[in-house]
């Protein structure tokens, strides 16, 4: 997911995605663990975009202050 694209949801949508992000990576995580993770990159990949949508929420604060 680029930073473009987050930058363009609105709040709501910014939360309801961080939501889908932390219950994948939860996921990813217990099949990190019992040995059925077919990607093991993808957990990367969903750190940095919880990264990303924490950073714009953060931004979106700032603005509104």
């Amino acid at each position: 997911m680029k930073a473009n694209e987050i930058r363009e949801m609105t709040a709501v949508e910014l939360n309801a995605k961080l939501d889908d992000l932390k219950k994948e990576l939860f996921n990813l995580r217990f099949q990190l663990s019992i040995n059925q993770l077919d990607n093991p990159m993808r957990i990367k990949a969903v750190k940095k975009d919880i990264a990303r949508i924490k950073t714009v929420i953060r931004e979106n604060e700032l603005k509104a202050e």
